[in-house]
């Protein structure tokens, strides 16, 4: 826009002024005997033109059409003459203009004074002005603009002079100050809003500091907030959105400053509930556990929407049992987060051993008592207000649509941001209000300015920690306390009826889930004193509109959803830790072949229950079977199918299979199709198998020959540390996972010689978040290079550098072994030819040994056992025949020979002549057995030793 055109718009001088407008002047008899030069400019004639002639010459009161135009005919209701309502009083004419056009225009006259007693020819007897009738109405609506602002419009206008005092507004603002302008016209904005202030970051924070730039400046502002008591509505704070401009007159000097205030307390209110429910999808339910997740109602709700927040939940919640469903008395509460904005005291009907004492602390003489930052001395809340009865929630199950409890709109009470410069509150609270709005979340502002957290329990004087809350960094939760809430408490009647209860400053909303309850919410908005005893601010808000339920309501829906989810979690989880800690081992036995020592850490909360295993098996001929693995996934189905898959190393590890041959049936087991599993009706079991893609490495220890024999499917390679400390990870064939199939696994067999370390262990040791495998192998054998340490002090020292915190996001295996050897004076054996006189030379070498070992007592036994094995040897496989005796802790008799065929031990009928000797050779021993190996097989058996040969 030009500047011309903006001074014209400026200027509010009506077309049908004298100084603007068409001005001729007439005699007696109508005759132009005067012209202006506005005249000469609206129909073209100069005054040589006009002078003498009569007046219809340029005027006529018909078009030549005989109608007038759409614009003057209009919507014109019954008047004195045609044209629309806004032209009645002034006459409509049509003006010729010189080159031939036609004008309507609207033209006025006023009489000369004196002009009646000299009315002759050439006298002037009256003037008539014109102007278009376009611009008439035009300026008309710009007339009806002005006063509807300053009649009729909602937004505040103020005109401050540059002494920034009042010198107009409009009505909206004498409706704001309760009272006519001119009773508070030239005052200063801070005479009118003292206490108010702005609390839009970047700009001052009085009425005075804003508007004094605004002068200085002559740059407008637009939509600052600024917080205030309006004089018409004392004791409750008001937001209002303010734009300021500077005032200019013709000559461009400041002459005030205009304020334009639109109030939107209600628009904001709306938007800060908005954004608290955003800001309580995005911080509640961060983690799966019921204490975390009631915590962060509390963070999410104090100080922006109560000023304090108490959440009890039932003890079936924190267990992870079914939500409770029954009378108040059936369900056993517990305080698991508390949170009071500073200065606020509000008893607590629930834990009154805890409540403030007449000095304002707590007195440790009674039970339960602990101190808070929050407990101070407040009147006695009222139990129960016949007038006030349970709001229910018709969305929710359990609620009684007939009763209802209506707060009072018009209550004093606010939850708006905090004028600056702010309170200060008592040392150490940091400013006393919640911010500038939209200046972030709750808690965000100056150290010590946020809520803070009342101490239950034993966290010691002047504890800020909440129920439950560890005791120190990384220590335990403490107990959660319980609560019981006396009858005709609020939070009583809210159990007993299962619905919301608004008793005066006092919000109490069930957490439900399900049909059943959770726990329960209460809102305090701290109707009593502050710590020092003064009453409270009075905008603080007491109590709850109905759109402050409708929140809590939402935010108590939504904390129960994730509350119900870490109880689920939680019920899982210690099913999954029952099942896991049956399914390992709950000790490893002594073995002569090897010493052992373990550690097992489970995976964090977040991650869950994982499926690592390991285990020591005892084998035939004093060997040992080692057996780690890992189990795809996290869950109750993972500890299930660890339990299945560690069953099945047992079992296929008892049959004396090289590790090879047990990873194959391993395989076979796992990769069986889905359809070979169904339900009881037949149907497929629709569900994800973790087993597939399981890994296992297995070794086998021969403490008689110092070999190990070893395979894995998909595992890592165990770590072997030789006797003098060098560490090494064998390139041990590495086979695919289980139920992959595709590839056959290979054994690998490796020299250990006595006092060799190996250490089998899973990924989650070795691999984390921050750090690769490698990295992880490479400490690993930093710390097992330590000779001098024992097993459990590697172990200790493995753990500890390689999973500092106890956890990670997966669990973790470790089984360290050093390995022993036999003496030889504790073994003997001899190669026997195939032939029927083997059979006493066996008996006799096996007398003689064990006279040697001091087990006479077993001779009769052992002579038995070894002339059966021998015997059914000779008769049905070839040559040569081993036989060996190991003294361990029992005695092991072993025959070998060149066949693959094994004895099957039955009973014989009475009238049978042979099939009798294993039978017996069964009764006489502890177990028996057969292995097989590359030239054949070995028959076994053990023998307990006699208590004198024990030791």
């Amino acid at each position: 826009m030009s500047a011309a055109s903006t001074a014209e718009s400026a200027d509010f001088r009506g077309p049908l002024d004298i100084t603007r407008a068409a001005t001729v002047v007439l005699d007696a008899e109508s005759t132009v005997i005067g012209w202006s030069p506005a005249a000469t400019e609206l129909l073209g004639y100069g005054p040589s033109d006009a002078l003498g002639r009569p007046l219809t010459a340029f005027l006529s009161v018909r078009p030549a059409g005989g109608t007038l135009p759409a614009e003057a005919s209009g919507a014109g209701g019954p008047g004195p003459g045609p044209g629309p309502p806004s032209l009645v009083g002034n006459e409509i004419h049509v003006a010729r203009t010189r080159d031939g056009r036609e004008l309507l225009v609207a033209t006025a006259t006023c009489p000369l004074p004196g002009a009646a007693g000299a009315s002759g020819p050439g006298t002037p007897d009256r003037i008539l002005v014109a102007a278009e009738v376009e611009a008439l109405l035009h300026w008309e609506s710009r007339i009806a603009l002005l006063q509807g602002l300053a009649t009729q419009s909602p937004v505040g206008l103020a005109i401050y002079d540059t002494d920034l005092r009042l010198s107009w507004s409009n009505t909206a603002y004498e409706r704001e100050m309760g009272q006519p302008l001119a009773a508070f016209r030239g005052k200063r904005a801070e005479e009118l809003y003292g206490a108010g202030s702005f609390v839009t970051p970047g700009y001052p924070h009085t009425l005075a500091g804003v508007m004094r730039q605004v002068l200085d400046t002559g740059e407008p502002v637009l939509d600052l907030h600024f917080r205030g008591q309006p004089p018409s509505d004392p004791g409750r704070d008001h937001l209002w959105s303010c734009a300021y401009y500077r005032l200019e007159d013709a000559h461009g000097h400041a002459i005030g400053v205009c304020e334009d205030a639109f109030d939107i307390t209600d628009r904001y209110r709306v938007q800060e509930r908005l954004t608290l429910l955003v800001e309580a999808g995005r911080r509640i339910g961060t983690v799966l556990d019921v204490a975390t997740t009631a915590e962060e109602i509390a963070d999410v709700a104090v100080p922006d929407f109560a000023a304090t927040v108490r959440v009890d939940v039932t003890r079936a919640t924190v267990t992870g049992e079914t939500a409770a469903v029954g009378s108040p008395a059936d369900m056993s509460l517990l305080r698991v987060a508390e949170r009071s904005a500073p200065g606020s005291g509000t008893p607590d009907p629930g834990l009154p051993g805890n409540g403030p004492t007449e000095t304002g602390h707590p007195d440790p003489d009674r039970p339960g008592a602990g101190p808070t930052e929050t407990d101070h001395p407040g009147p006695d809340r009222p139990g129960t207000d016949p007038t006030v009865t349970d709001k229910p929630n018709p969305d929710r199950p359990g609620t009684d649509p007939t009763v209802t409890d209506t707060p009072d709109p018009d209550r004093p009470g606010t939850d708006l941001p905090n004028a600056g410069p702010p309170e200060t509150g008592p040392t150490g609270s940091g400013p006393a209000g919640s911010g500038p709005a939209g200046s972030g979340p709750a808690g965000s502002g100056p150290a010590g300015s946020g809520p803070t957290a009342t101490a239950r329990g034993p966290a010691g004087p002047g504890g800020t920690s909440s129920p439950g809350s560890p005791g120190g960094p990384g220590g335990p939760r403490q107990p959660y306390p319980p609560v019981v809430y006396p009858p005709g408490s609020p939070q009583n009647r809210s159990l007993s009826s299962g619905g919301l209860v608004l008793d005066e400053g006092t919000l109490v909303v069930p957490l439900r889930t399900g049909g059943g309850i959770l726990g329960l919410v209460t809102f305090d908005r701290g109707a009593g004193p502050d710590a020092s005893g003064r009453a409270l601010a009075p905008d603080r808000a007491t109590t709850f509109d109905n759109g402050e339920v409708a929140l809590a309501d939402e935010l108590a829906a939504r904390a129960a959803v994730c509350i119900d989810n870490a109880r689920r979690y939680t019920r899982e989880r210690t099913a999954s830790l029952a099942l896991q800690r049956q399914l390992l081992p709950h000790h490893l036995p002594p073995q002569s072949a090897v010493e052992t020592a373990y550690r097992y850490l489970p995976a964090d909360d977040v991650t869950g229950v994982g499926g690592d295993w390991f285990d020591v098996i005892p084998l035939s001929g004093t060997r040992v079977g080692l057996v780690v693995g890992d189990v795809v996934g996290h869950g109750l189905q993972a500890a299930a199918t660890m339990g299945r898959l560690r069953t099945s190393v047992r079992a296929f590890a008892q049959l004396d299979m090289a590790p090879d041959e047990l990873l194959t049936r391993l395989d076979d087991l796992v990769g069986q199709p889905a359809e070979d599993w169904s339900d009881a009706r037949g149907g497929a079991v629709e569900t994800y198998d973790v087993t597939t893609g399981a890994t296992c490495l297995y070794a086998v220890y021969d403490p008689v020959s110092r070999r190990c024999v070893m395979a894995r499917a998909g595992h890592l390679p165990p770590a072997i540390v030789g006797p003098g400390g060098e560490v090494s990870f064998p390139d041990l064939p590495a086979g695919p996972p289980l139920g992959l199939g595709g590839l056959p696994f290979e054994s690998m067999e490796i020299d250990l010689p006595v006092g060799s370390l190996l250490a089998l262990f899973t990924d989650g040791l070795v691999e984390a978040r921050d750090h690769d495998v490698g990295r992880g192998l490479d400490t690993l054998g930093r710390v097992l290079g330590d000779r001098s340490a024992s097993l459990e002090e590697l172990c200790d020292r493995a753990v500890s550098e390689l999973v500092p915190g106890g956890t990670s996001a997966d669990d973790t295996a470790l089984l360290l072994v050093r390995t022993r050897a036999l003496d030889a004076d504790r073994v003997a054996d001899w190669e026997l030819t195939a032939e029927p006189v083997s059979v006493g030379r066996a008996r006799e070498l096996a007398t003689g040994q064990l006279e040697a070992w001091g087990l006479e007592e077993l001779a009769f036994a052992t002579q038995l056992v070894v002339s059966e094995l021998v015997t059914n040897a000779v008769r049905y496989a070839c040559g040569p025949l081993g036989l060996r005796l190991i003294r361990d802790r029992t005695l092991v008799c072993e025959v070998a020979d060149t066949g693959h065929t094994s004895p099957h031990l039955r009973h014989s009928a009475a009238d049978d002549e042979g099939g009798r000797g294993l039978f017996i050779v069964a009764q006489l021993v502890q177990r028996w057995g057969t292995r097989y190996t590359p030239t054949g097989k070995t028959i076994w058996t053990e023998q307990a030793l006699p208590p004198a040969g024990a030791g």
